[in-house]
């Protein structure tokens, strides 16, 4: 049988909290037996919403990036609750609430940081992808339906068309190297862990200063070219998806009759380049 998958798009996260919003609507003060009790007005966060801005003024982006349960096909948390953790058949992960009772060291067996503890019911909690809804024929769990955006996506599938999906869309797992074969998976991921150059080209002539549109800018790693942009109608131009602290790198700029100009940089978060002024 197919198995249930999240796939969590992070450019698309606007934080606009729907998402979490639409957990607490359904679960506090509910319970929904045998899959969860009540979720606690407040603390609790089954959707944690991370957010990370990049870069420095006047090139800053922001990123958003939705944390829950990955329901991992090798969960850590099932293999140390002695059997108060079970993966149901279509992949979804459950803390039975009547095993867990009193287990509060379940709530340190996840990597990811996704089980609560819930001091007045004496129980860890966490997402179940709203297995009680899926259970009655729904085909999305409350947040991916809150969604305004489209971020997120809920979908039934073999594991054969998981693994064209991957990488058909270039699909990641956070952190990988946990190795519990999450069922969470995210798109754009490098706008949260990776990192970018960015800057805007201008020029001056007659003593007028403009965006210099259509601007070659190149960069280089070791006198190794790296990749290629061209300015836009504003003159801006950015480079991503590059690593943290992976050392220098010049950045080349080509425009019309005017002298070539090289800026170092040594990266080791996002950089701004700022407004890179081209004189005749």
């Amino acid at each position: 049988m197919g198995k249930w998958n999240l796939i969590i798009d992070v450019a698309k996260c606007e934080e606009c909290n729907n998402c979490f919003l639409a957990c607490k609507d359904e679960h506090v003060d509910n319970d929904f037996l045998p899959y969860s009790v009540a979720q606690p007005r407040h603390g609790h966060r089954w959707i944690d919403i991370v957010v990370k801005e990049r870069g420095q003024f006047p090139v800053i982006d922001v990123a958003n990036l939705p944390v829950l349960c990955m329901h991992c096909d090798d969960a850590p948390c099932v293999r140390k609750s002695g059997g108060a953790i079970y993966k149901m058949d279509n992949g979804i992960v459950i803390i039975d609430p009547g095993k867990a009772r009193g287990q509060k060291e379940i709530v340190d067996s996840c990597p990811y940081g996704s089980i609560w503890w819930n001091e007045e019911k004496k129980v860890a909690q966490k997402c179940t992808f709203c297995a009680h809804l899926l259970a009655e024929g729904w085909k999305e769990p409350r947040c991916v339906q809150a969604c305004p955006t489209g971020a997120m996506r809920f979908i039934e599938t073999e594991e054969t068309q998981v693994q064209q999906m991957i990488g058909q869309e270039k699909l990641e797992a956070l952190h990988p190297e946990y190795k519990t074969k999450p069922r969470v998976y995210y798109k754009n991921l490098y706008r949260f862990l990776k990192c970018f150059i960015g800057g805007g080209v201008a020029f001056q002539k007659n003593g007028i200063t403009d965006c210099a549109e259509g601007a070659r800018v190149t960069l280089f790693k070791d006198s190794q070219k790296i990749d290629e942009a061209v300015t836009d109608s504003f003159g801006d131009f950015k480079f991503d998806h590059l690593e943290e602290n992976s050392g220098k790198f010049a950045v080349e700029i080509v425009y019309r009759d005017y002298a070539k100009k090289t800026v170092e940089v040594d990266l080791r978060t996002s950089r701004s380049l700022g407004s890179i002024l081209l004189t005749e």
